[in-house]
């Protein structure tokens, strides 16, 4: 089977083939985050789908390279700086420290390379850059500005499919003396007094934001070429095709073979907004639902889809998430420690997993095959113990469906802490599924309704008694 990924440059999807002649190394870009405020679920969804896909890209057997950017200088941290009476450098730093405490809280692991903008190395290449657009005639210099002129690049436009005329709409309220033509766009910006600046050979100024991620993307995975280069769907006009004009204009080479662009989170189909008043953090997501929670949430929609937030969808994943962990704990003592089994219907399932990721990443139709395996492992474990091989088959099974919501989706599925009970509320949960096995349904409803007035919901399913605190 080979790995389909819907382009975005081509508009179709295509065989994933990476540049590498040995076909194993891929070169993986994204765009990380604007450090001027807290991190919210909608940068929560973009750090998981890709690292999701990076998983599978591995789980696949390819060797990635992934890096991700800080933009750590900008002019909304400059703005929050002078808001707060406090240096950008202090905005950005407290917001990095915030932002990789989102990260672990996700469960996320580093990636390999994250560089910031403002490092000294990254700095003196984007001057590097810029002279070489100016050499070209692709760039020019005004008073201590430097733009790059868009239409001089003739294929400007090829990623967001959008005509010159078009773009002149988007920019006509835009207004900038400066500028030769208002389409063009900043590559280098001169300081104003107060703010941020490094020495250039236009004065001193910084970087505008295009810039950094074509410098720092080449630089720290060593080529003229990404394999892929990721990011939100918001960001394909202009900063994407500022990207590749800059980046093409420069090298002369195909800056990224595919574009993957995630959709966008509404809550409760409105566009997140503080003054809305439904802007969610990270932290705030987490202490409230969880991680696990969170992700099931993200694993429910392709990648590419819009995906509305709402207390009842977080409610459906948490059952989920319990569905999973009943079906885990079953499965492990039903398998009792035996060597693995293969069996055909098992890897058929796993076979439908593996088909379902393989069509551009897509999460939700995998996460279908999942709960069809499940089931029918179930139904395995209900009909067929009599057989010699039977907890070899649950083992074999097992260890793929552990792979899939681990080692892919990097689930943890464990019972937090927050869910922990006194030993008094587990007797009556354990007396309860006693009283069920036993037929004893008023003494079972009894013993819910006490546990529900100390704060636990219990729910019965096909794998047996889940709970939730309320």
């Amino acid at each position: 089977m080979t790995v389909q990924i819907y382009n975005t440059l081509t508009k179709c999807k295509e065989p994933f083939a990476p540049l590498d002649p040995k076909g194993k190394r891929v070169n993986m870009y994204t765009c990380g985050v604007t450090v001027y405020d807290k991190c919210h679920i909608g940068h929560a969804r973009s750090v998981y789908v890709f690292d999701v896909i990076r998983r599978y890209l591995v789980f696949r057997g390819y060797d990635v390279h992934f890096v991700r950017n800080i933009t750590d200088i900008d002019d909304k941290i400059i703005k929050k700086a002078q808001e707060l009476n406090v240096t950008a450098q202090e905005v950005a730093e407290k917001n990095i420290a915030d932002y990789y405490t989102d990260l672990k809280r996700l469960g996320l692991e580093p990636v390999q390379h994250e560089p910031r903008a403002t490092d000294p190395e990254n700095i003196s290449e984007m001057i590097t850059f810029i002279e070489g657009l100016i050499i070209k005639g692709l760039a020019y210099e005004v008073d201590g500005d430097v733009y790059f002129c868009v239409r001089d690049f003739e294929e400007y436009g090829k990623l967001s499919g959008q005509s010159i005329e078009m773009m002149q709409e988007a920019v006509r309220i835009e207004k900038d003396e400066k500028k030769r033509d208002p389409l063009d766009f900043a590559l280098w910006k001169k300081s104003k007094e107060a703010e941020p600046f490094w020495n250039s050979p236009w004065g001193r100024g910084r970087p505008g934001w295009h810039i950094e991620c074509s410098c720092m993307s080449l630089k720290h995975l060593d080529c003229q070429t990404l394999d892929i280069h990721g990011g939100g769907m918001d960001l394909v006009f202009p900063h994407h095709e500022n990207e590749i004009a800059q980046s093409e204009g420069f090298t002369g080479e195909p800056f990224a073979k595919y574009w993957i662009h995630h959709g966008l989170l509404t809550i409760n189909r409105q566009k997140m907004s503080k003054s809305l008043g439904n802007f969610i953090t990270i932290e705030a997501a987490i202490d409230r639902y969880g991680a696990d929670p969170l992700k099931l949430f993200f694993l429910s929609s392709h990648y590419g889809s819009v995906i509305d937030f709402s207390e009842e969808k977080m409610a459906d994943v948490e059952k989920q998430r319990q569905h999973f962990l009943n079906f885990l704990d079953r499965a492990t003592r039903a398998a009792a420690g035996a060597q693995a089994v293969s069996c055909k219907w098992v890897e058929d399932r796993a076979a439908e997993f593996l088909a379902a990721m393989d069509d551009d990443f897509n999460t939700a139709k995998a996460m279908g095959v999942l709960f069809e395996f499940m089931n029918d492992v179930n139904k395995f474990i209900d009909q067929k113990k009599e057989l010699d091989s039977f907890a070899g088959i649950v083992t074999g099974a097992l260890k793929h469906i552990t792979v899939f919501l681990k080692d892919i989706f990097n689930l943890e599925l464990s019972v937090p802490a927050a869910q922990e009970v006194e030993p008094e509320v587990l007797a009556l949960l354990e007396q309860r599924a006693q009283a069920r096995k036993e037929r004893n349904f008023a003494e079972s409803d009894r013993l819910r309704d006490v546990l529900q007035q100390r704060g636990i919901l219990v729910q019965d399913t096909k794998d047996g008694q889940s709970w939730r605190r309320l």
